[in-house]
């Protein structure tokens, strides 16, 4: 078996948390009814809120679920919070034992509030490889079916895999679990209640969350995936909140281009950067040379395993924005299920509409099939690429130096969008997000010797700009089109790029004029940082920018490994005395 019951886990049972001691007794009790995807989806028919559209779910993953033929897409409305709610987070692990006690205390209240209402539980496998899987349960009310339903569909019903399940790699992990109570109710002001009383208690050294107050189902799905990605680190691989594809040149029309081999290349990047589009592109937009093949691991979540030089898929499904999908686009062929989407009659028939006119971070599942072949695990990365929205980058960047590239995946520069739940104001703010994984529940120096290790074990390290150069100030800037990035990242998997020391930022390098112009006329000319107009104003916010990063850094966890903080400080360091 892979993941280990609480009983099996824990040879001095004392050493058990109480907060998972709370969930392993709730997941106990006889009167919780297991229920399966097909009846979780009936039960879903009738939950208000919950609208069942005439859009058959696909018939694959319908079937592979066993529900009933011609299924129907349900369309679910949250209400006020339609995004993720970072605030609400509570680590136990990070606060003192006052506040534990604290803590444990409303958690017993909330739980006894909890079982006062009907309730149900489900049963799933995270993780689709052999050497990689860990069960999991989730634990909420009857009227929170729809979730369970997405929960089971966006990873994958326990009965389903349960022979490979049992087969495969032991593993020295508890089991997961996942409780939600969206009724919960609070007025403590040590909760968070931005819209609504919300608490997401986190407990990844023993693999317990507690979802409170939250209806949003990115809660359950995130909530699961950080937990997966925490117990990968503990297994001693990198976790990765990214998208990874792997091509295979051999089979290309032009044999000039065989020796290239088996290439993957991951991307990292939040919601808006890019990271679907360059994960999932059928070819690069055309760039890609006749012949190639592809195959996708997956766009959201992965594990990279150093030690074997594989990378390993957690889920088989996509849960992804639907703000560019009109009707009639192909893709809804492939839907399970949609979230906070406007409803109309189109032919007769009712439809859910994404381009987000409810609200903004309309959602839906997708099978994976959408995606051409996928795998469930692939080869070692040849090339990481970090996206990033941050105007004083050219639109690509190779680093030669491995803590500049880590520091900079470490200091991962965006700004906050509409799929979390956020103030107005915060939306306007540059942020930081390590390695773009929001999820993180453990101490970045463990995330930041991970990816050393995967660049020390072969991996080129990237960074795209997918936001918009500067041309002559922070609000008057170059246009990256999304075609030019892909271009680039078609010309690093098949060696078309040359480099040069890029003189602003040592220990990185910019595509020689020669070689990229080759590809892309006139490129050299359009974004070399040389002749960026108001250059004493761009210097200024170059060095303000990598400050910024340098300070994130500092104020982080890193100050327990010094030695460490100490290489990634020092290779932030930019070269502002350049000459106009």
């Amino acid at each position: 078996m892979a993941s280990k019951s609480s009983f099996e886990y824990y040879e001095n049972l004392k050493d058990m948390s109480k907060l998972r001691a709370v969930g392993e007794t709730l997941l106990s009790n006889p009167k919780i009814r297991k229920v399966t995807a097909a009846e979780a989806y009936e039960m879903a028919l009738k939950q208000p809120g919950v609208t069942e559209t005439d859009l058959p779910i696909y018939p694959e993953k319908a079937k592979l679920l066993c529900l009933p033929e011609n299924a129907k897409v349900l369309n679910d409305c949250h209400g006020k919070i339609i995004g993720r709610t970072a605030q609400a987070r509570v680590f136990y692990n990070r606060i003192d034992d006052l506040k534990q006690k604290k803590v444990e205390g409303d958690l017993r209240e909330a739980v006894y509030q909890m079982e006062h209402h009907k309730l149900i539980r489900a049963e799933a496998v995270i993780g689709l490889d052999s050497d990689l899987m860990i069960k999991a349960h989730l634990v909420t009310t009857e009227d929170d079916a729809m979730n369970v339903f997405n929960w089971l569909s966006n990873f994958i019903p326990y009965e389903l895999v349960e022979e490979q399940y049992k087969n495969s790699k032991e593993l020295p992990i508890q089991d997961i679990i996942i409780v939600a109570f969206n009724a919960w109710k609070n007025d403590d002001d040590y909760y968070c209640n931005i819209g609504s009383p919300q608490l997401a208690l986190v407990d990844e050294k023993h693999n317990v969350i507690y979802n409170f107050g939250m209806r949003y189902f990115g809660e359950r799905k995130k909530g699961t995936l950080t937990l997966a990605w925490s117990s990968g680190m503990r297994l001693g691989m990198a976790a990765c909140h990214g998208g990874i594809k792997e091509i295979n040149f051999t089979t290309c029309d032009d044999e000039k281009f065989h020796s290239l081999g088996k290439r993957s290349i991951a991307f990292f990047g939040l919601s808006g950067t890019g990271k679907s589009s360059h994960t999932n592109s059928a070819s690069n937009g055309g760039t890609m040379p006749k012949g190639f093949t592809k195959v996708v691991l997956h766009d959201d979540a992965f594990q990279i395993d150093t030690e074997n030089k594989v990378c390993r898929v957690w889920e088989p499904s996509l849960f992804d924005k639907t703000d560019s999908r009109e009707p009639g686009n192909s893709d809804w062929d492939y839907v399970i299920s949609t979230m906070n989407h406007a409803m109309m009659r189109i032919d007769g028939k009712l439809v859910p509409i994404g381009l987000d006119l409810r609200q903004a971070n309309g959602r839906c599942l997708l099978d994976r099939d959408l995606l051409g072949k996928w795998v469930n695990r692939c080869s070692f990365p040849e090339a990481l690429a970090w996206l990033m929205k941050d105007c004083v980058l050219p639109p690509i960047i190779k680093f030669n130096n491995t803590y500049l590239a880590v520091a900079m995946g470490a200091a991962l520069m965006t700004k906050r969008n509409r799929a979390e739940n956020v103030r107005e104001e915060d939306l306007k703010k540059l942020v930081f997000e390590p390695f773009a994984n929001p999820f993180r529940v453990y101490e970045l120096y463990k995330d930041v010797e991970s990816f050393i290790k995967v660049i020390d074990n072969g991996a080129a390290c990237y960074s795209f700009n997918s936001f918009g150069y500067w041309k002559a100030g922070e609000n008057d800037l170059e246009s990256i089109p999304l075609k030019t990035s892909l271009t680039l990242q078609t010309a690093i998997l098949t060696d078309q790029l040359e480099w040069e020391d890029w003189d602003m930022l040592p220990g990185a390098m910019i595509p020689t004029k020669e070689s990229v112009n080759k590809i892309l006329p006139g490129y050299y000319e359009k974004y070399d940082p040389n002749r960026r107009n108001n250059k004493e104003q761009y210097l200024e916010l170059l060095q303000d920018r990598f400050e910024q990063r340098l300070k994130f850094l500092k104020n982080s966890d890193l100050n327990q490994r010094l030695e460490l903080l100490t290489h990634l400080v020092d290779s932030l360091k930019v070269n502002t005395s350049i000459n106009n």
